[in-house]
């Protein structure tokens, strides 16, 4: 598989709602889209996941569009590769930036998939046919707001919610949630807000029979997690502390963790997913695939690496209509009584909506070998 071009879309799409978080406040998504094509004409496509500003990660667009322009694609253009684990391989002397390593290595394995007619979740080793998804929700005004749009959610049959929390919008938002819905699978995302000295109110969180709560302490921290765990009931979850399998085996001799959420662009590609993959379901650690509101291309990747066997939690890749006007796929994905079906074309399964590409792209960097 010899990779001939490249090309980089940056692309400008709008929410159809914001969506707040611990951090801030966005409806406009600004992201890169890639293409790579073989010396046979098949592409196969990626998507950075960073965004504008560094609040998630260190990385963004725009450092994203440097690495990969400046750094990674000379590295593949005009190489023959076997496999795309061996693109990793080839990334890692370069530090850090792992969501442009993984834009990069998406759009590799998509075109290794359809070179050898395999889907990617048949060429990443998965075998589901359908996925469980659940829906991530944005910090509401109200929690009168909260609940009206969750049981609009439970009516879709999405199998478990996802609240974002932060300090002052926690304890008394989950109680009225809970109370709306006993039974409904709960968690929150507090997106690093909280410090050890809010054990004690991190600890009331208890009483609410949440699945997992998602990073609540330093986006870097395995330690103070490590001492939270130990005074909570409810299950601490692992996103923004993970990089990688090495700090996947570190969380865990730690405890700091009894569960995993992995994403593809904050690891590094998928190749690192499926290691973590591996390794957490050697030691009994569940995982599920997080979202960073990815477009349909990211979406896709997301569907095929939650098909491996211990993705058991529902994951956040819901419905390309809950967060599209238009998505940049065909079809588009659709979660039905909160089920994906996997998708049987080859590579990531969708069509990728050149048109609809066109309206949201706002510049483009092509790269071919001589």
């Amino acid at each position: 598989m010899l990779i001939k071009e490249m090309n980089i879309r940056k692309m400008n799409m709008t929410m159809k709602s914001p969506f707040s978080t611990s951090f801030g406040t966005f409806q406009v998504k600004e992201f890169l889209l890639l293409e790579a094509t073989d010396e046979l004409g098949n592409t196969g496509w990626g998507e950075s996941t960073a965004f504008q500003s560094p609040w998630y990660s260190e990385e963004t667009l725009e450092t994203n569009l440097h690495i990969i322009r400046d750094f990674l694609i000379p590295l593949v253009l005009d190489r023959g590769f076997n496999h795309p684990d061996e693109v990793s391989e080839l990334f890692a002397p370069l530090r850090k930036n792992n969501m442009a390593k993984a834009a990069v290595e998406g759009a590799i394995w998509d075109l290794y998939a359809k070179r050898n007619k395999l889907t990617l979740a048949e060429a990443l080793g998965g075998t589901a046919e359908k996925i469980e998804v659940g829906i991530s929700i944005g910090i509401q005004k109200s929690a009168a707001e909260l609940i009206k749009l969750v049981r609009g959610y439970v009516a879709e049959g999405y199998k478990r919610m996802k609240v974002k929390i932060k300090p002052g919008h926690d304890v008394e938002i989950l109680r009225a949630l809970r109370e709306a819905f006993p039974d409904v699978p709960l968690m929150a995302d507090a997106n690093s807000a909280y410090t050890l000295n809010d054990i004690e109110l991190l600890k009331q969180l208890d009483e609410f029979n949440l699945t997992m709560i998602e990073q609540p302490l330093a986006s870097d921290d395995i330690i103070d997690h490590a001492k939270l765990q130990k005074e909570l009931k409810t299950p601490i979850c692992l996103d923004e502390s993970i990089h990688s399998l090495e700090d996947t085996r570190k969380a865990f001799e730690l405890g700091s963790t009894k569960i995993i959420n992995i994403k593809i662009g904050r690891v590094g590609g998928l190749t690192e997913s499926k290691k973590i993959h591996d390794f957490c379901m050697a030691n009994g650690i569940p995982v599920w695939c997080g979202g960073m509101l990815e477009s349909g291309i990211g979406r896709a990747h997301n569907v095929a690496l939650t098909t491996l066997p211990n993705f058991i939690l529902p994951g956040d890749t819901a419905s390309s209509s809950r967060y599209w006007e238009e998505d940049v796929i065909t079809p588009e994905v659709v979660a039905e009584d909160g089920y994906i079906t996997v998708p049987k074309a080859y590579g990531i399964g969708y069509e990728p909506n050149i048109e609809a590409m066109d309206r949201y792209t706002v510049d483009q960097f092509h790269f071919k070998s001589e």
